[in-house]
């Protein structure tokens, strides 16, 4: 399997890190003393606010920067493009998207938009490898 294969599989797993850190302000908390709520857990996100909500909003966008990459990635491979230049392209995604994920944390909005942009042209550029 290729670094490019392996980095589909961590980008999978962005949005699940993401969701961990948005819900572990409640973790180990009953329900009733604002523990985390897993029969209601959309309800409970959306009332949490500072970098909790903003790992939400991360784990969100990591779900919709998904399909390009995965596709990118598949693309290239199937177009039989050089394999070194796919992974470095994978790997250039990967690095921006947890840039990404950092500064929305972090709460640096333009910095952070500049880390997407990077990401999605990186996810772009796999189509064209």
């Amino acid at each position: 399997m290729s670094v490019a294969n392996y980095c589909i599989l961590v980008a999978c797993a962005l949005p699940i890190a993401c969701a961990g850190l948005a819900k572990s302000k409640g973790f180990g908390k009953r329900r009733r003393d604002g523990g985390f709520d897993n029969h209601n857990p959309r309800d409970w996100l959306a009332r949490q606010g500072g970098w909790q909500a903003r790992a939400n909003a991360a784990q969100a966008n990591s779900f919709e920067a998904l399909p390009l990459f995965i596709a990118g990635v598949l693309a290239a491979q199937q177009m039989g493009g050089d394999q070194a230049r796919i992974d470095m392209l994978a790997l250039s995604f990967l690095t921006f998207r947890l840039i990404y994920i950092g500064l929305y944390l972090a709460d640096q909005a333009n910095l952070r938009s500049l880390a997407w942009a990077a990401a999605f042209g990186s996810g772009v550029a796999l189509f064209f490898v």
